[in-house]
């Protein structure tokens, strides 16, 4: 999955309107407007599509967990340069106050069975050895599963 995949679905998911979309760019750091928003939404062969990279999408689910949880004191977290599966799941994670049970059961209203050892071993470090990285399967199931559970929800 690419970052603009992503950003679509959970714009889609949480219903996130463009205003609320620049509040949680900024909330994460970073100014951006509606033009840039506009073309990072687009698909991918539109020619005013613009790829999100991934200190962008990094900035953006740091707003996001801002924006669900509440900006936290202090200082707040530095923007990954680089971003992987491992990583926006644990923010995702974080952002909706997620226990393991809660993704577990995410994942079965989409037919995605994992179990919990298989799904601990996304959040460890990288240098624990049951560390291990999350595909990109499992992630879009996820996402999909939150579209089912919480677009729902929305209406």
């Amino acid at each position: 999955m690419n970052n603009n995949d992503i950003l679509r679905r959970l714009r889609y998911t949480f219903n996130i309107g463009d205003s609320e979309m620049i509040a949680i760019f900024k909330s994460g750091g970073q100014e951006v407007g509606r033009p840039e928003i506009s073309d990072w939404l687009k698909k991918d062969d539109s020619p005013d599509y613009q790829e999100l990279y991934d200190k962008q999408m990094s900035v953006f689910l740091n707003g996001f967990i801002n924006a669900r949880r509440g900006k936290k004191e202090g200082e707040q977290p530095v923007a990954e340069k680089r971003l992987n599966n491992n990583i926006i799941f644990r923010k995702l994670k974080i952002a909706l106050n997620l226990k393991d049970e809660d993704i577990l059961e995410i994942l079965m209203l989409v037919d995605f069975r994992l179990g919990k050892h298989e799904l601990s071993a996304f959040f460890r470090k990288p240098t624990q050895s049951q560390f291990r990285k999350c595909k990109d399967q499992v992630l879009r199931n996820f996402i999909h599963g939150l579209q089912v559970k919480y677009y729902v929800e929305l209406k």
